[in-house]
């Protein structure tokens, strides 16, 4: 992940439709709003993350000396689904070939693969998506356009620009390898959630050749969502729309300056404090509870799903400090989990007090500032008959002033992350 250039504005799939079953994916995906990201190949090795050949400037032969040490012995895909479940994750999308170029599924579009190229020689993308499908929970695929180590990935792009690297190779070359390995993901490993791709940024001026992938994603699994990390407004031929560690509209990380699109939307980020999205050996703890819940709540306050970014360790394990935090976010959703599933963001615009979100005529008012003692909240067309906390259901007195509905907020427990206020609006 990273990126600083944008891309130039594609036809992509002129003209596309979305399939009945495309918009049911669509429907769904929008009601999950929780979803475990994750970041695991050879580089994960090093423990310096997912940009480490970039960052190093290994060449191709130093960075393939990673994989014959690649032995994942604790790599338990069930437990891994288990723990997305138990933190009240309802998909995930794993790096099924990062930018590195290795492809930790079994390919025979070359032998750089988890399968040919490792002691472990076993299809890591296979095991997860059986286990993803006896446990019932949902598998998007991450695919990075952007190669280092292809010989066909040429011209070069503004990264891996080291010596080493071949300086000649054949583009189209390199796009059919790329579509013969999407096709493989799509046709070998059942029921695919959708393609989540990243890379494009690398080389803006080149003809990617997106209606033909596209269509080809489409074709095979109707039902599949397309979304592009490339920062722009999403192209003809996607579905959705992500925001790399940022809430939509917001450009704290200086790549996200898109408009927001009337498509589905998700924000993701990773769970490490260093900003690395592969395993970091140098952070041992977590973003804090208190930071990651109301990271969520405010997604889901601007109508996005939460991505949360997980780096497991080389031998297959998460770590146990990492794996503590999701499930506390489990617990905190067992308890105000109604009001961010199935819900979109409420009437009232997000602000530094909190957000709102809202299913049918009730809005679920997610105070996020401790300090306040009252809150005045404009724009609920609908006039309210009741309004309670979601955990324990005292009731909260409120008045109208105005043209401002005004809570009378009830003392809250110092370790209160979210305060969350049920309003039931007249039908």
């Amino acid at each position: 992940m990273v990126v600083v250039f944008g891309c130039n504005s594609l036809p992509a799939q002129p003209g596309y439709q979305p399939t009945p079953e495309n918009l049911k994916s669509r429907e769904w995906f929008e009601q999950a709003r929780f979803g475990m990201f994750i970041h695991w190949g050879i580089y994960s090795l090093l423990g310096d993350g997912e940009w480490v050949m970039q960052n190093d400037h290994f060449t191709g032969p130093q960075y393939e000396q990673l994989a014959p040490q690649f032995d994942p012995v604790k790599y338990d895909p069930a437990q891994w689904v288990m723990l997305a479940k138990q933190a009240g994750m309802r998909y995930i999308v794993v790096t099924s070939r990062h930018h590195d170029g290795f492809s930790m599924f079994a390919t025979k579009q070359n032998k750089y693969n988890v399968v040919d190229a490792t002691p472990y020689g076993k299809d890591v993308i296979r095991q997860l998506a059986d286990e993803c499908h006896r446990q019932g929970i949902r598998l998007f695929v991450y695919y990075s356009q952007l190669d280092w180590h292809h010989p066909d990935y040429y011209p070069w792009g503004w990264t891996g620009r080291w010596e080493g690297r071949p300086t000649n190779g054949q583009w189209q070359r390199y796009l059919n390898f790329m579509n013969a390995q999407l096709t493989e993901l799509l046709t070998n490993y059942g029921e695919i959630g959708g393609v989540w791709f990243d890379g494009m940024w690398d080389k803006p001026d080149v003809d990617w050749q997106l209606p033909r992938t596209y269509s080809l994603i489409h074709q095979l699994q109707p039902g599949a969502l397309i979304v592009s990390n490339h920062h722009k407004l999403p192209f003809p031929g996607e579905d959705y729309q992500t925001f790399e560690k940022d809430l939509p509209g917001a450009n704290t990380a200086g790549w996200n300056s898109a408009p927001i699109s009337q498509l589905p939307l998700e924000s993701n980020d990773t769970m490490y404090p260093s900003g690395s999205w592969g395993f970091q050996l140098r952070d041992l703890q977590p973003k804090t509870l208190h930071d990651l819940i109301q990271y969520l709540v405010r997604a889901a306050g601007n109508n996005a799903n939460f991505l949360l970014n997980v780096g497991p360790m080389p031998n297959g394990e998460i770590q146990p400090a990492f794996a503590e935090r999701l499930r506390e976010m489990g617990a905190w959703l067992k308890v105000y989990g109604d009001s961010i599933y199935g819900t979109a963001g409420g009437p009232v615009k997000p602000g530094g007090w909190g957000v709102t979100t809202q299913r049918g005529n009730t809005i679920y008012v997610h105070v996020l500032d401790p300090t306040l003692s009252a809150l005045a909240l404009p724009g609920i067309a609908k006039p309210v008959e009741e309004a309670h906390l979601l955990n324990g259901g005292n009731k909260v007195p409120f008045t109208n002033f105005e043209g401002s509905l005004v809570l009378q907020l009830p003392a809250r427990d110092a370790q209160e992350v979210d305060q969350v206020v049920i309003l039931e609006a007249r039908r």
